[in-house]
């Protein structure tokens, strides 16, 4: 079990459970978060390059972020950033469609000062089909095994 930076490895890999985002979830996140016509009506998405309601590439991000927690890559240690690198909306996310994410560790960095280290992990989360819909590359801190 993975429980401090000490236990990761590179190539490690981490599955999420599964999530499906319904049209309300759509309606209601873009309603506080992101106003845009394409985002709450459908005749509008219908006329848009998304070519019908999709979730918000914000919202997509807020539920990759809720799978990586239930991933537990660092155990019982909360998932605390210092950014995002490469995040990239592959594929709208559409209503009725479920998501899972999976997750590579990429690079490990000890720190020299602090009893922690920088972990990158490449998450991608998939639709229902197989299909890539949202990737991005988080650099968390992680604690190191106290000595």
């Amino acid at each position: 079990m993975v429980e401090w930076f000490d236990d990761l490895k590179v190539g490690m890999r981490f599955t999420s459970e599964k999530t499906t985002v319904s049209k309300d979830d759509i309606l209601r996140f873009a309603a506080e978060f992101d106003p845009q016509p394409f985002h709450m009506d459908e005749v509008a998405a219908e006329n848009s390059i998304l070519n019908g309601l999709a979730a918000s590439g914000w919202h997509t991000a807020a539920i990759a972020m809720r799978l990586a927690i239930t991933a537990r890559p660092f155990g019982p240690h909360p998932l605390f950033g210092a950014g995002v690198d490469e995040l990239r909306w592959m594929k709208p996310v559409r209503p009725g469609d479920t998501l899972q994410l999976e997750g590579e560790v990429v690079e490990l960095v000890p720190s020299r000062t602090k009893p922690q280290g920088i972990v990158r992990i490449r998450w991608t989360a998939y639709n229902q089909k197989g299909e890539a819909v949202y990737t991005f590359n988080p650099i968390a801190i992680v604690p190191t095994r106290p000595t």
